[in-house]
């Protein structure tokens, strides 16, 4: 059984946590709980990162053998990190912006002394010397690493004949999407708070749709590209995949950032986006082409793309209809681009 602090006040007028939680003696159901909430408890005293390791270590090693989302679990590891991280707060360090969130890496993330398979059978032995730039911005911030999750053959379309493909836990007959299936399976069924994936032409965005989770595809060049396994570079993006806006808006934040080490990645301010997210929107046009919309589309996802627009107008944007241009050369010029780009040693 779990023993947390009674809640304080404030947790208690604000609902800090969602899950099963009480005063001492509830059991505690940290995988229901948001990633936000999670650091918001181990700030205050309410959770340890210890305990939070020990929960989601725990859920992984029940589910995920037959969910398949992991590749490789760090749970020595990522036990030691997470006394490394109680021991920094006890000692009066101040918490980091994800201080023990339990995050999942996409296997094609460089993480040194640790193999990185890229979804491939020739290198699933290799280890990097290195930690990626996301890797280590998301520790300096505070972050509980819990392992490496699978992905496609070196992030194209199908994964290696060796790789069982994770499961879709909302349904084991639907898709997970691609690349990022692993990242997708993982949030969304409990067995991390976040996970990283990365873009070339849908790679966040399809498992984030299949997996009902938010996945951001930032502006080219926002988020650090070094240390990552590159599928085409001219069209590939490191981004956030998690339960909710605040969630995948606070990984943003810690990942963002001009890095030295990659040449392409923007040297511009970092907004903070947790703040950006409670703002309204006065003032900003959202065009909707209804087409895309509700042609050969499920009934129930018109109607949730309708209420997400209704939460947006409420804010104060102006919702408008549009009609886009067709997007096979689009596509037909994408699919040349990547080709070229892929043709790397």
């Amino acid at each position: 059984m779990c023993r947390v602090a009674p809640l304080t006040a404030r947790q208690q007028r604000t609902g800090l946590f969602h899950g099963k939680v009480g005063v001492v003696g509830v059991l505690m159901d940290i995988h229901r709980l948001s990633l936000s909430d999670v650091t918001r408890g181990v700030k205050s005293g309410a959770l340890t990162a210890v305990r939070v390791a020990e929960a989601m270590l725990e859920r992984i090693a029940r589910l995920d053998p037959e969910l398949g989302a992991y590749v490789l679990v760090y749970a020595d590891r990522a036990i030691e990190r997470a006394h490394h991280l109680d021991a920094a707060m006890a000692s009066g360090e101040a918490p980091g912006p994800l201080q023990g969130a339990p995050i999942a890496l996409k296997d094609l993330l460089c993480t040194r002394g640790i193999a990185t398979s890229c979804g491939t059978a020739v290198m699933a032995d290799w280890q990097p010397d290195e930690d990626a730039t996301v890797v280590r911005r998301l520790e300096a911030a505070g972050a509980l690493v819990l392992g490496k999750v699978k992905l496609t053959e070196g992030a194209f379309s199908e994964h290696h004949p060796s790789v069982q493909p994770p499961i879709n836990p909302w349904h084991a007959d639907r898709w997970t999407g691609v690349s990022s299936s692993g990242s997708g399976v993982a949030v969304a069924a409990g067995l991390a708070h976040g996970a990283i994936g990365t873009d070339t032409g849908g790679s966040i965005r399809f498992p984030s749709a299949a997996c009902g989770l938010v996945g951001i595809k930032p502006t080219y060049g926002r988020v650090s590209r070094f240390g990552v396994f590159p599928l085409a570079e001219s069209l590939d993006h490191v981004g956030p995949m998690a339960r909710s806006v605040e969630d995948a808006s606070r990984m943003l934040g810690a990942m963002a950032g001009k890095d030295g080490r990659d040449p392409t990645s923007l040297d511009a301010p970092v907004p903070i986006y947790t703040a950006v997210v409670r703002e309204r929107l006065d003032g900003v046009r959202i065009g909707v082409d209804w087409s895309y919309v509700t042609e050969d589309v499920a009934g129930s996802v018109v109607d949730a793309v309708r209420d997400a627009l209704a939460v947006m107008t409420d804010l104060g944007a102006d919702v408008m209809g549009v009609r886009l241009p067709d997007h096979t050369d689009l596509a037909d010029n994408w699919a040349i681009t990547c080709g070229v780009d892929c043709a790397h040693a």
